[in-house]
């Protein structure tokens, strides 16, 4: 863990520039709590309306099995609702790339030129998609939409909001390729509560979903950066009833909320994160390292605390250093659960 948190304040470092940053057996299977009955989702994001559909709930379990990876703990599955209609996972594997248009050092999204980066993208879905052709593999821009920063700022809260115009800029990108878009949220010292709502007018778009950050959430007036923060599932639960609300009133389909994760402190209570219908909730195994080290990371913050859904970022640069590698499509489907949302920073 030593080391772990090590690699967190070369994190901190390395990403500061303009901006500051940072079933299963068929019986658990069977043990999912049933909420309607259903036949199988024909996914459409870019349609509102979608939740008159229905889905095939014997598929929806066969492929959630499947992600489990022959698990025997009785970790995993996770009890939860079917999702409503249209829901994303676990019918695709995410594959996101991530950034900001500010900086050349927050991630492959705002480091690359455009055309170069929607390539390099494209190209990362179709590999994964050689590698396991049983789910379908979809792109996505997760854009860092409201960052932490080390100077309080007018509002004294230690956080920027980013102009409109940029994140239309995103959505415009992603639109040229059919891609999702995920909006990701580091409160600084703010709330999710506050931030999200700022972010709601794109949130009720089909293919927008959410992100939001720990380890910017720093609640007893500490520097971003010099700590890493935490969430509480009181405030995981925000993002979700804000989610919740913009899925029912604009009758959507489940809106897919990324946590980013990499230490013990940076979520608690984590049993008493909500599962419903409207969100699909994805706890991503984020920090840099060695293999081994990633792993281990794995096991004992993500496995071990089962929420709903598994993602694992891969850092093209910080993953590569160091006599290291990045861990490889083939590498990252034989861990249990299997990640079914990708990110590449």
């Amino acid at each position: 863990m030593k080391l772990y948190l090590n690699t967190f304040f070369l994190n901190i470092f390395f990403f500061s520039s303009l901006l500051f940053v940072s079933s299963c057996n068929n019986s658990k299977a069977r043990d999912i709590k049933i909420e309607r009955n259903v036949k199988k989702s024909v996914i459409d994001t870019s349609k509102p309306g979608i939740a008159n559909l229905k889905i095939d709930t014997t598929d929806y379990n066969k492929r959630i099995a499947a992600l489990c990876n022959n698990d025997t703990s009785g970790k995993w599955p996770v009890k939860a609702p079917y999702p409503l209609p249209g829901a994303i996972l676990p019918y695709h594997r995410i594959i996101a790339f991530y950034g900001n248009m500010y900086s050349k050092r927050m991630g492959v999204l705002g480091e690359l030129p455009k055309s170069e980066m929607l390539k390099k993208l494209q190209s990362e879905v179709t590999r994964w998609q050689k590698v396991d052709s049983t789910v379908k593999t979809i792109p996505a821009l997760h854009y860092i939409a409201i960052t932490a920063q080390g100077s309080p700022g007018k509002a004294n809260l230690h956080r920027m909001r980013m102009p409109f115009k940029q994140i239309d800029t995103i959505m415009n990108w992603a639109k040229s390729i059919n891609a999702l878009v995920f909006l990701d949220i580091q409160v600084g010292h703010s709330t999710v509560k506050e931030e999200a709502a700022t972010l709601e007018h794109y949130l009720k778009l089909p293919n927008v979903h959410l992100g939001i950050d720990p380890e910017f959430s720093l609640k007893n007036g500490e520097i971003p950066g010099t700590k890493i923060g935490t969430f509480t599932a009181d405030d995981i639960n925000d993002a979700i009833d804000i989610l919740v609300k913009i899925v029912r009133e604009n009758k959507l389909a489940p809106k897919v909320l990324i946590v980013h994760r990499f230490t013990q402190g940076m979520v608690t209570n984590y049993k008493k994160i909500k599962k419903v219908p409207e969100v699909q909730i994805v706890m991503d195994m984020d920090g840099f390292g060695s293999k081994v080290l990633k792993k281990s990371t794995y096991l004992s913050y993500i496995y071990k605390e089962p929420v709903q859904f598994t993602g694992f970022k891969l850092f093209y640069k910080n993953d590569n250093k160091n006599g290291w590698q990045m861990y490889t499509p083939q590498e990252l489907l034989k861990f249990t659960p299997k990640p079914i949302y990708i990110q590449y920073q």
